[in-house]
Order: C-alpha cells, then structure tokens, then sequence
C-alpha cells in the first residue's frame, strides 16, 4: 500500500507540473491578446473591401495611363453613387466558429438583435458556419438565436466550408438556404456520452466511495461508483429524448429529408449531403458572396465582448479539446480518401 501510494504521489506531482505548465502558458496567451480588444459592434463593408482588393491587383497590372483612366471613372461613379441612396438589397453576414460550449452565442446574441433591427424581408442573413457539435443545450441556444432570424421573415443563409456536425448542424438546418462546399462535413445526427468508469480501480485500492443522492434519478451513470443495468438504462432513455428532440427540429425545418435514413449519428460530406437533402446547393462561401456582390450590399456583422480573464483561461481549455476533436474528424476525413 505504501508503495502504492509513492507511485501514486509521483504520478500526481507529474500531472500537477504538466497541468501548471499549461496554465501558465494559457495566462501568457491570454494576457498577450488582451490589448486592443473592445467589446462592441463592428461592421465591414466587403462590398468596398472586395473593390479595394480588386484596384490593388489593377494597380499592379496595368499601365500608368490605364490606371488614371481608371481612377477618373471610379471618381465619377463615387460621386453619383453619393447624391443616390442605395435602393439595393442588403446582405448581412455572420461569422460563427464554434466550439464543444458554444461559448460564441452571446456574441452572435447581439449580432441577431442588431441586425433584425434593421433589415426587412427583402435582405438576407448569411451565416458563415463552422462547429463541430459539443453540449446540447448551449448549441439549442445558438440555433434559437437563428430562429429568431427565420421568424421574422428574413431569409437565412447558412454556408458551410469546413463542417456543420452534430450541434453545429442543429444550427445549419434551421436556415431557410444551406449551402456546402464540396468537402464539407454534415450531419452526425446523434447524441453521444462517454463516462470514464474508476470504480474497479478504486475497489483493488481498498478505497470505497460512497454517494447520496434525494431523488431516484439525481444520478444515474457515475464515474467512482460501481454502474448498474438500471443506471445505464436510465442514461440511453436520456440520450434517446434528446435525440428525438434534435429530429423533431430536423423535420420542422427540413420535412422533405429521409429521417429514418440520415438520423444515424453518421457523418456526409457535401455532395453526397446534397443527395440526402441535408444541403440545398454545393457553394462556397466565397462563391455566394462574390454572385451576390453584384445584386446586394454586404455588411459583415462583427459584435466583440472583452472577456475577463478567467473566460480567457476556459476558452483556452476549451479551445484544446475542439482541437482535439477537429483532429478526430479530420483523421476520419483523411482515412477516407483514395490512397
């Protein structure tokens, strides 16, 4: 026993040097990047920023008299597109990267309250998307904020480039539009838990655990304690109702897609999710954006909150696990792929 215990406080020392260690390196981070940020609402015109980007690359192509050419037509067309108010419809775009919390919905809280104080049913909302899923709760909320987008008879566009699974298509399939690249990843449908069990552990130690609970159901599946055939009953019965929550919002906003057939926990990439119905159109982001630059004015929406310190630590931790995760989807994309 004595020995077990020197081993046991080695391993516990490691653990709490490995541990402090990134800590410290998440405070260094944290504090590094906290200069400069502000907490408030930032629009960009990418219609201005895209012609911008366009005179640079003029600039750098044509001839000097090609270029004053060009340079007094641009001023003739400012200064008639300044006496005239702009009739066009307007593009409102929203960047949503998230993470096993969602901790971005505050952020895209405020952007939704912003925008749908402005735009009418002849503009659109256009959701940049990329999540891998994580709590249920916290990404039902960042898919009602959409919602409310939808309820007020805007149209909502949702592009996904990289990935919208499990929460993050929860989100996705609330859009009026979807949109996918051709690699995108898209659906896993399902609901997963995964409890690391130490009781047996713990019982060759001699070491008991002991837990009380008031209410049957307080806690069913538990780490140190020995699991029953009833607790893990119990758990499948929770993750079935949620799972039948997450397809009833599928069929409310999707109706015409096979459930039975694409509510399997399983994962597609964009053309073939084209084929189930989970997308409407194979498209980037860039693709959608550059056809509407000639029809619509687009603003993108940026709402920044200045986060305390200990946010910043947990989101560094948070941040860790979603990488672990995008390595988990990208090492299954990979293995995928004809060799």
């Amino acid at each position: 026993m004595i020995e077990f215990l020197m081993e046991y406080g080695l391993f516990l020392l490691k653990v709490i040097t490995v541990v402090i260690g990134i800590i410290a390196i998440i405070m260094v981070t944290a504090l590094a990047g906290r200069k400069g940020t502000h907490e408030g609402l930032e629009v960009e015109n990418l219609n201005e920023k895209h012609e911008l980007l366009v005179q640079a690359l003029r600039t750098a192509v044509l001839s000097k008299d090609q270029q004053k050419n060009e340079a007094k037509e641009r001023k003739k067309k400012d200064k008639a597109a300044a006496k005239v108010a702009s009739t066009r419809p307007r593009s409102f775009v929203i960047d949503f990267k998230g993470d096993l919390k969602a901790s971005a919905v505050p952020s895209l809280r405020q952007e939704v309250n912003a925008i749908l104080d402005v735009a009418t049913s002849e503009d659109e909302v256009i959701v940049r998307l990329e999540n891998y899923g994580g709590v249920v709760h916290e990404h039902g909320l960042a898919a009602s904020q959409l919602v409310r987008i939808r309820d007020q008879n805007i149209p909502l566009n949702v592009c996904v480039d990289k990935v919208a699974a499990s929460g993050g298509y929860l989100m996705a399939c609330v859009a009026t539009k979807i949109y996918a690249a051709p690699f995108a990843i898209l659906g896993s449908i399902g609901v997963l838990a995964q409890i690391p069990n130490f009781n047996r552990l713990l019982d060759s130690h001699g070491v008991d655990f002991e837990q009380v609970t008031a209410g049957k159901y307080k806690r069913s599946v538990t780490m140190f304690g020995e699991n029953t055939d009833e607790d893990r009953a119990k758990l499948k019965e929770e993750l079935e109702d949620v799972h039948m929550l997450f397809k009833d919002v599928v069929t409310a906003y999707r109706p015409d897609m096979d459930l039975e057939k694409i509510a399997t926990g399983e994962h597609w990439y964009g053309t073939r999710a084209l084929e189930l119905e989970l997308v409407d159109y194979i498209q980037t982001s860039d693709q959608l954006l550059s056809a509407r630059a000639a029809t619509h004015d687009i603003y993108l929406v940026t709402y920044k909150i200045k986060q305390s310190l200990q946010r910043r630590l947990m989101g560094g931790i948070d941040s860790a696990f979603q990488k672990t995760d995008a390595a988990r989807w990208r090492q299954k994309f990979e293995s995928s792929l004809p060799r």
